[in-house]
């Protein structure tokens, strides 16, 4: 791209000689035969790098025009001319922001020296403001890999509602990275610097959910032997995840909602309510509109949840993303294991592209893990790859017309169990959800197993 500069000399002699000079050295020049027309071309012309003027001219001096370049965006390095130079008035245009300052007669080997420096500084501060810009619209949000339109929508939603007080519902298949937006919305918004807690709802009894969530009083129940503070309790003044909602036994949902709405609780066998200030961000795999039309699920809880939705794609939906994936967790594990650099062979990226990936990026992850662990080369191979990733039981599970989701959900459930020979906390880790979650859905589908 083509410099451009700004020359500005009363001298039409000078400013001659000075423009056929640059412009013989690619830049692209204009001229300015006074003060009043320089400052009238930094207001109408669009970015200029480097502004070479005269310091004492009739009408404005350069020291005017020097103080009109510091309120411009982006703003032009200013190097000044004089035939009266004292030590005094180069000092006094440097500390007002000058550039640099040479006397008359012009060196134009040291004036071309300084402009091309100040060019390159120029380009430098342009790199560095893509560059913040880049990070400004991730903020947050730099965990998140992934340069596909369905992982840069999602990003684009996290930085819109991040410093909002909005409760957020975050959809998706289970492993497709609902944690870790919740994450990235908490690190954007003013509550960063506040406790972020997570509770997996699926992970815990109906027995142990509320005290878990709201906390109990001494003697509230056999073994409570002293008080407990609960997580909504821990996560005052920041975010509670609450990952796997869904889950939460109607009983719970009751109590939820209180929070919700009026931001209190109660803590087990307690008598007075307490005031918390909480983000809540809820995660689900389900379809929570489905889960209130069967009374799984309060209708009241669910609107008061879907505040703002965000929907998290699989990972087959965006297959774009998965060799940068790659790329992180093995600079990610390499590390972490202590191994040398890696690379991927391009049949085995392309056997990971071409995979349905039923577990979505934790199944990605773990996979990476394991071939990290047990790579002996520099160069991770097809046959580097998991069984998982060949077996005839593991076929993609495309869309079939006309066949039940649920019916989907049992091919799935059947050929994991039979690939994992009918371990069922290794098949939950590859379908990416809990093992109770798993297990609850065996005995709903009836599969006899």
């Amino acid at each position: 791209m083509q410099k451009r500069l700004l020359i500005v000399d009363d001298n039409e002699d000078n400013l001659k000689s000075l423009e056929i000079a640059f412009s013989r050295a690619g830049y692209e020049v204009l001229t300015a035969s006074g003060g009043q027309q320089a400052i009238d071309i930094l207001k109408s012309t669009g970015a200029i790098d480097v502004v070479i003027c005269d310091l004492r001219m009739p009408d404005i001096s350069g020291m005017d025009v020097l103080a009109v370049t510091r309120e411009l965006e982006p703003q032009p390095f200013v190097i000044l001319l004089t035939a009266y130079g004292t030590i005094e008035s180069a000092v006094e245009a440097l500390k007002a922001g000058a550039f640099h300052y040479l006397t008359k007669p012009v060196n134009l080997t040291e004036l071309r020296l300084q402009v091309s420096r100040a060019v390159e500084l120029q380009n430098l501060k342009r790199e560095n403001m893509i560059l913040r810009r880049e990070l400004g619209a991730r903020r947050g949000c730099e965990d998140i890999v992934g340069e596909s339109p369905e992982i840069k929508a999602v990003i684009e939603r996290v930085q819109l509602i991040a410093e909002t007080r909005a409760t957020v519902l975050i959809e998706g298949e289970s492993g497709t990275g609902k944690e870790l937006v919740a994450k990235a919305i908490h690190r954007a918004s003013n509550r960063a610097d506040k406790p972020f807690i997570p509770i997996h709802c699926g992970a815990l009894s109906e027995t142990l959910i509320e005290s878990e969530l709201f906390g109990h009083e001494k003697g509230a129940f056999t073994g409570a032997v002293a008080r407990k503070l609960g997580l909504i309790e821990l996560a005052d003044g920041g975010t509670l995840f609450l990952d796997e909602i869904g889950e939460i036994p109607l009983s719970t949902q009751v109590k939820l909602l209180r929070v919700l709405e009026s931001h209190e609780f109660m803590r087990v066998g307690g008598i007075e309510p307490r005031k918390v200030d909480i983000r809540i961000i809820a995660a689900t795999n389900r379809v929570l509109s489905e889960e209130v039309e069967e009374g799984r699920f309060r209708e009241d809880l669910y609107y008061r949840l879907n505040v703002v939705k965000i929907t998290l794609p699989p990972l087959r939906s965006r297959r774009s993303d998965i060799p940068l994936l790659v790329h992180h967790f093995l600079r990610q594990f390499e590390k972490e294991h202590g191994k040398g650099p890696l690379t991927v062979s391009p049949e085995a990226l392309e056997k990971l592209k071409s995979y349905h990936w039923p577990g979505n990026v934790r199944q990605l992850r773990n996979i990476i893990e394991t071939v990290v662990v047990f790579s002996s080369g520099s160069t991770i191979r097809v046959e580097d790859l998991p069984p998982e990733l060949f077996s005839s039981q593991q076929e993609k599970l495309e869309f079939e017309m006309g066949v039940p989701l649920d019916e989907l959900e049992r091919r799935a459930i059947l050929k994991t169990l039979e690939l994992t020979a009918g371990n069922r906390s290794k098949a939950a880790e590859i379908l990416g959800i809990s093992r109770r979650t798993l297990i609850r859905r065996i005995k709903e589908l009836g599969l006899d197993i």
